[in-house]
Parts: C-alpha cells; structure tokens; sequence
C-alpha cells in the first residue's frame, strides 16, 4: 500500500507560530490559529503564573495587532465591556452650565469591547480572568461574542464589529464556567511547563544564565512544587523573578546546592515558608541531583 503523505500546512491557517519572547508549546499554537479560523473566542485555562495573559500580548505582537484588554474584578459587570453611561459628568455638565446635555452620544464611554468592534484595524481582545466575575458574567457576555455587535441602550445605536477581534479568555478554573460560553470557545489549558520547555522559557528572560546555576535552579524549583505540603507552588513567573534575584546578588551553583535562599521570591504564604523552615531546621535534605526527584524528571 502506498504511503500517505501528509497534507501540506496552510499558511493562511498557520497565522500565529509565537514569538522570540513567548515560548509556546505546539499544542497552544494549534489551539490559537484553531480560534482565528473559526473565529471564536479562545478559552485558556491553567494555574496562576503559566503566561495565560501574557499569551495575548505575544498573540499581538505576532500578528502585528493592537490590543483591548479587559481586566476582569469580582465587581466587574457585562456591561462595563461594552460601554458606560457616563451619567455623573452629564450631571455635572447639568449643574455648572458646561457641555451638551442634551447629546446623550457625547456621554457614551466605550469599553474594551466596543473599542475593539469600533476600531477600524483587526485588534486582539484580553478578557483576563474571567472567573473571577459572577456565575452569570460569561452568559451576559454570549450573544455579543456570537453576533459581534450590541446596542447602546440610552440612543438605540447598534455598535457592529469593523473588523472581528481575536478574542482570547482567560481563566484560573476558580469556578466553573457555564456549558453554552463553553460551546462557543475554542478550548486550551496549559500543562505546567516540564523540564526542557522550562529551560527554554529561562533562556528566554535569562539568556547569560549558567547552565550549572540553572539546573540547581531547577532541580530546588521542582522539588517545591512536589511538596504536597505547601498552599501555594511557586509558579513560572516566581521562578523568573527567583533566578533575577540569585543573578543580582552574586549567587552561584555551589551556593544554593545545600540550601535555598530568598524564599521570600518564590513562595507566598507565611505557612509555607514556615514549613519549609522546619523542614531545614529538622535536618532535611534538599536535593542536588535531578536523580533526586525520582523518575518523573530523569526520563
């Protein structure tokens, strides 16, 4: 039987490949051209700290768009995307004789949403941390992602897309989100990263780094996170920020081989600094070798 050859990538699918400041795994890549030709919302989830909004940045940068972004709080509402009344100021214009009150147009604040519909140029769209709002936040948010338009209610203007966004979501998985918003994204989570993908996101922040410094690095980051003990890992942009620090202050391989300083970079609960102050203080042995960590980091 002849061999099949595989079918020849698309470059217009092929839209998105990363970039020199983001390293992205195959699979994110897939899953953010999948979102622009299907032109859907991508829907990211992972643990704080794996790069889910700074992912929308470098989808930007790598497809040459600006971009909205759309912090999300607990208090946040629908509606703040897409525009605010500004009532206070066309109170005040009211009061001190100043502005047209009477133009209820020029009281009309957009947001990210309606900032992205109304620019004239492709933009990229960060709504970050989307579960942070209510349970009905996402839902609220449905038909104006589906149809790409919504209507100011104040003057009956209908505000259509010019040119549709690429729509990126993030989320902690703090709670769940409910099914239909979920039909209508293209989905991804990002696996904490392993070893070599970790080496490579290093050398992207720390280029000069040592390669004996960054494997004793790594091999203390790694066994952290396997501490069933502690509330909070550390995540990748501690470890970033925990490597500047060795960095500045003259640290070397030898130095941190016994023990792990600057604890206050990496971990962030007063527990877990107790517990692994106890730790030390019981005798405990950190490792050196990545053979210490058993085989899920030697394969």
């Amino acid at each position: 039987m002849a061999k099949r050859e595989a079918a020849p990538k698309s470059d217009a699918f092929f839209q998105f490949s990363g970039t020199k400041g983001y390293i992205a795994s195959s699979a994110l890549v897939d899953a953010v051209n999948c979102a622009i030709a299907l032109e859907r919302p991508l829907l990211i989830k992972g643990e704080p700290g794996t790069g889910k909004t700074l992912l929308a940045q470098h989808v930007a940068e790598g497809l040459g768009l600006a971009i909205e972004k759309w912090h999300i709080k607990s208090t946040t509402k629908a509606q703040d995307g897409l525009y605010v009344y500004d009532t206070v100021q066309r109170l005040n214009d009211a009061r001190f004789g100043e502005g047209d009150v009477a133009n209820i147009r020029a009281y009309i604040r957009m947001g990210p949403v309606g900032r992205a519909f109304q620019s004239e140029q492709r933009k990229v769209l960060l709504i970050d941390e989307i579960d942070k709002a209510d349970l009905e936040f996402p839902n609220d948010l449905l038909r104006e992602l589906d149809e790409m338009r919504f209507t100011v209610m104040e003057t009956s203007d209908e505000i259509a897309a010019k040119q549709r966004p690429v729509v990126i979501i993030t989320s902690n998985n703090e709670k769940e989100l409910p099914d239909a918003f979920l039909r209508r994204c293209v989905f991804h989570f990002i696996e904490f990263p392993d070893r070599p993908l970790m080496q490579q996101i290093v050398a992207v922040h720390h280029p000069q780094l040592k390669t004996q410094l960054l494997d004793q690095v790594l091999i203390k980051f790694y066994w952290l996170r396997e501490q069933n003990e502690l509330r909070k890992k550390p995540s990748t942009s501690e470890l970033i920020d925990w490597i500047a620090v060795l960095q500045r202050s003259g640290m070397s391989a030898d130095d941190i081989e016994l023990h792990i300083p600057f604890l206050g970079a990496l971990l962030k609960n007063e527990k877990d600094v107790d517990a692994l102050e106890k730790y030390a203080d019981r005798g405990g042995r950190y490792p050196t070798e990545w053979k210490d960590l058993g085989p899920k980091y030697n394969n």
